[in-house]
This record gives C-alpha cells, sequence and structure tokens, in this order.
C-alpha cells in the first residue's frame, strides 16, 4: 500500500476543502504523531495557513506532546507560546470537553492516530468530543488516518453498564475502522446532533498487500509512548489485555506491548508448549520467540521475566489469519493450566473504574476472564461468544466505511 494521502496532508493543500473553515474559530484535537507527510506538525501547518484563525488546541491521553508515559498520569492545561494559544487537556482534571473549552471555537478538527482497537483510548475522547459538541450548532471534522490493525475485527462486545474511557460503546476489541469512520458510527448510534465531517484519505485499503493497513511510504510515529512500532499496533488488540494481569506487558523496556506476558515466576517455554497443544489454531499468523527481559520499572521491576515475544511482521505475519484477541487469550489459559494457584488478575482500579477487575473494565465484561478461569472451558466456547459477536459488528458498521 503505497501513495495514501492522510486528512491533514489533503486539508493543507486543497484550498475547496479548507473554505469552510474561513471566518471560523479553528481548535485542532492533537497528539505526536499529528504529523503531515513532511513531518510538519499539524498545529504548525495549519497555524501557517493565513486563512485558517487557531484559538485552541487538546491533547489526548499522555498529552498533546505524548511526555506523559504511563497510564493514568495526568497532563495539564497550558499555553502554547508559538502560536498564543491555550492547550487544553483531556486527560487532565477532565476527560469530557467542558463548555468552556467548547466555548473556543466553532469548528474542532480531530487529527490523532489511532491503533484500531476499543480500549486505546483516543476513541473514547472522540466520543466525548461529539457529545460535548452535540446541539451547540458547532462542527467536528476528524482528518482520517489509516487503522494500522486494518479491517479484521475480533473480540467480544462491551456489555451495557461497562462503558468506561477504554470502553466508548457496544463494539468488540479490534474494531476494523478508521476514527473518521466510527465518528459517523457514534453520531448515528448515541443520537447526537453534530455538524460532522470525515476529511477522508486518498487512496486507503485496509486490507491489502503490502502494508496491510499501513501505507509503506510513510515512518510510523509514536502515536503514545509505548506505541513504539507496527508491529506493537498489530499485536495490542491481544496485549493490551496484559494490563490487567499480574505479568508483564513489557513496559519498563524497548519493546512495550510486544509480548504476551512476562514474569519471573512464569516458564515461557512451558506456556508455549501448553499452547500449542490446547489451541494451535489461535497462534497463526505470527511467529513467537521464547526471551527474557528485565523491566527497567513497573511489573517486575529489575527482575529477569521469562516471557513470549510476538513477531507480527516480515515473512512471519498473515494479516488475515493473525488473531491477537485469541492468541492473548490462549496464553492466559496456558498459564492458568500450569499455575491453577497462580494470581494472574490485577486487583488496582483500572483507569478510575473500582469496582471492577481491571482484566473485566478491559473487556467489556466478564467473559474472557471467566472463560480463562473454568479449567473445563474449551477453545470452542470462547470462539462461539466472539464469532457471534464479530458478525453482528461487520453487519452493523458496513454502512458506516468509507473506503
Amino acid at each position: 500500500m503505497t501513495s495514501v494521502r492522510f486528512g491533514i496532508d489533503r486539508l493543507i493543500t486543497d484550498p475547496a476543502l479548507r473554505q469552510p473553515l474561513i471566518g471560523r474559530r479553528v481548535a485542532l484535537v492533537a497528539h505526536p504523531a499529528s504529523l503531515t507527510a513532511g513531518l510538519v506538525h499539524s498545529l504548525d501547518a495549519l497555524a501557517a495557513l493565513p486563512e485558517i484563525r487557531l484559538t485552541a488546541a487538546f491533547g489526548p491521553q499522555h498529552g498533546l506532546k505524548g511526555d506523559k508515559q504511563d497510564n493514568m498520569v495526568e497532563t495539564a492545561d497550558f499555553h502554547d507560546p508559538d502560536h498564543g494559544i491555550p492547550v487544553f487537556s483531556l486527560y487532565g482534571q477532565v476527560r469530557r470537553p467542558t463548555a468552556a473549552m467548547i466555548e473556543t471555537a466553532d469548528v474542532f478538527l480531530f487529527d490523532l492516530q489511532d491503533l484500531g482497537c476499543r480500549i486505546y483510548t483516543f476513541v473514547t475522547t472522540l466520543l466525548y468530543l461529539l457529545e460535548a459538541v452535540s446541539g451547540t450548532g458547532k462542527a467536528v471534522w476528524v482528518l482520517d488516518r489509516p487503522n494500522p490493525a486494518g479491517r479484521p475485527v475480533e473480540g467480544m462486545t462491551l456489555l451495557p453498564g461497562y462503558e468506561s474511557f477504554v470502553g466508548a460503546g457496544p463494539m468488540p476489541m479490534r474494531h476494523g475502522l478508521t476514527l473518521g469512520e466510527m465518528g459517523r458510527w457514534f453520531v448515528d448510534h448515541f443520537g447526537l446532533d453534530v455538524d460532522y465531517r470525515v476529511i477522508a484519505m486518498d487512496g486507503w485499503q485496509g486490507d491489502a498487500a503490502p502494508g496491510f493497513g499501513w501505507p509503506t511510504d510513510r515512518i510510523w510515529i509514536n502515536p503514545s509512548p509505548n506505541a513504539a512500532s507496527l508491529n506493537m499496533a498489530r499485536a495490542y488488540a491481544g496485549t493490551v489485555m496484559i494490563e490487567g494481569a499480574t505479568v508483564s506487558e513489557g513496559r519498563g523496556t524497548t519493546r512495550p506491548l510486544e509480548v504476551l506476558f512476562g514474569a519471573p515466576d512464569v516458564a515461557a517455554r512451558d506456556v508455549l508448549a501448553e499452547m500449542q497443544r490446547f489451541a494451535p489454531h489461535w497462534m497463526s499468523g505470527c511467529a513467537l520467540r521464547e526471551c527474557w527481559f528485565e523491566p527497567t520499572f513497573h511489573k517486575h521491576a529489575h527482575q529477569a521475566c521469562s516471557a513470549l515475544m510476538i513477531h507480527a511482521e516480515g515473512p512471519y505475519y498473515d494479516h488475515h489469519a493473525f488473531r491477537p484477541w485469541r492468541l492473548q487469550s490462549l496464553a492466559f489459559k496456558a498459564i492458568r493450566t500450569l499455575y491453577p494457584d497462580y494470581p494472574l488478575w490485577r486487583d488496582f482500579p483500572y483507569e478510575y473504574v473500582e469496582n471492577r477487575l481491571a482484566i473485566d473494565v478491559i473487556n467489556g465484561g466478564p467473559g474472557l476472564r471467566e472463560w480463562v478461569d473454568d479449567l473445563g472451558a474449551t477453545p470452542g466456547d470462547l470462539e462461539a461468544l466472539a464469532t457471534r459477536d464479530e458478525a453482528a459488528w461487520v453487519t452493523e458498521t458496513r454502512r458506516y466505511r468509507l473506503y
């Protein structure tokens, strides 16, 4: 996949697209990966256009500058000295834009690189912005970017009552949409009254070789500190579940969220053998490699951890066979089978939800955890639950696709 033009690139090069912005106050929602094809930050690129009147900017989780490393590390508002505008944090005192924030602009340009996963909080930030703007007569434009994980859909649908900042609505873990497309679904599903527009990409094909979602002529820029590679983006819909477990997801190393687990008291070789015995068909589309790491911070800091590294890249990657949510579920199941009394599930407030286990917040319900903990459960039991939800989501969202 080559020569894909992102929404921001189309907007800054096509005066006709910008014409509706003339005479209106413009705000930008951005992060470090909000770059043009020439590696100019979107804020600077827009500010250089004489007809664009920038009046505010917004930063999501990890901040406009992407300098906040871990989850639940908040970012403060600040004043941008270069452009003379306020920069509001949507992961600080508030998660939802306040009425005062919404009053700073007439059109909100949303230019965030996503990973195609429900738990990646930028999708929830889009919903919260749409809800805050609904009924005000103001506009939200998504400057669309690729879903680097492509079109595959995977996981169980978030259950009613499990909504959170990592669960915007009833969607599966791996949703297969771009944020521009997701916004269209949000507007309809939640009945929002928003002047909504997508500045679509040119040339994006979500399942086309060789990029399979990510254009091969664009370099990878971390949209958040631990989203360090395309391999991570592909694996994330599975490995993010480790945030609800006591084993390490590799935070504190140079390859976070690219491992199925790491722990000083779990033998990776044994886990791999059990995975191959229990459900080898869920291991397709990638290579798994036994490795060791010693986190410098976070879980198991300064301890040697036995681990399994995922390689969903190069000759080992089969886009249509790789199913990271099932793969991670299988790793959990193998650990539970080999170590029945292992304290696998992390008990702490996850994204400020205090009345549910983190793994259930992440999965949007208890189904995955219950399947792992049931020593009599089969691969078919989980497959039946997920396949039903995946098919329903594909059917529901097909009409919102732009590409």
